[in-house]
């Protein structure tokens, strides 16, 4: 039966890929593959639609998982962002902000999950290969060397608190690429940090097949991390 460790350590490995693939530097990191797919053309957030079939994925993710995790939990955040804004929105017209605690914490909460939902889906992918050229040089002066990057990823997402993600990301301002755990979606997060890949460590990623998730510690391998 297959754990929480063995399906991180394949979903790392089926890659990290389409972000980093896309940009030739850690510069552009933050601007490729996904900004441009949180909104519709109204202005509201919106749920792009996936980039391949509900079966691209496997056999390291199913076709039911991503489809399940697409429809039932991206998609219902999206409408709840949407609704938190729309409720905040009423209070400024109102001038009634009983509720505006609930609502902020409601927007944070669910745009950070549509946010990271949307890394996720664009930046994993079935090829791979080591990063080169501008982000391996970023790689290797950030973390000393790929091997260093993957072992904090690995421990970063795996000590992840209860439900979260594991974020690999670029701050713009310091030039600098950086690891952080995310709790929830939106907790121990930094200022200014763009996401640019993403593991998802709720239970609704990977729970059809992982029956037994917490009993084993896991090390991630992102054999497959590949970059142009």
């Amino acid at each position: 039966m297959a754990t929480r460790r063995t399906f991180l350590e394949n979903t790392a490995a089926v890659g990290a890929g389409l972000l980093i693939a896309k940009t030739h530097s850690a510069h552009a990191a933050e601007r490729a593959g996904y900004v441009d797919k949180l909104i519709d053309a109204d202005g509201k957030y919106a749920a792009a639609p996936l980039p391949y079939a509900y079966d691209a994925l496997e056999p390291v993710i199913d076709a039911r998982t991503v489809e399940l995790h697409y429809n039932f939990h991206h998609k219902p955040a999206v409408m709840a962002a949407n609704k938190a804004e729309d409720a905040l929105a009423k209070a400024r017209d109102t001038n009634d902000f009983t509720l505006v605690k609930h609502y902020e914490k409601e927007l944070a909460f669910q745009l950070s999950s549509h946010i990271l939902h949307t890394v996720y889906w664009t930046s994993i992918s079935g090829k791979g290969g080591e990063p080169r050229s501008e982000l391996a040089k970023a790689i290797d002066k950030n973390f000393g060397s790929y091997a260093r990057f993957k072992a904090q990823l690995a421990a970063a997402t795996i000590a992840t608190e209860a439900s979260g993600w594991g974020v690999v990301g670029y701050h713009p301002t310091m030039d600098k690429v950086m690891i952080l755990q995310c709790e929830n979606h939106q907790k121990l997060t930094a200022w200014g940090i763009q996401p640019i890949l993403v593991l998802d460590v709720f239970e609704h990623a990977y729970y059809l097949k992982v029956r037994d998730p917490r009993t084993t510690p896991l090390g991630v391998r992102l054999s497959k991390v590949e970059s142009a």
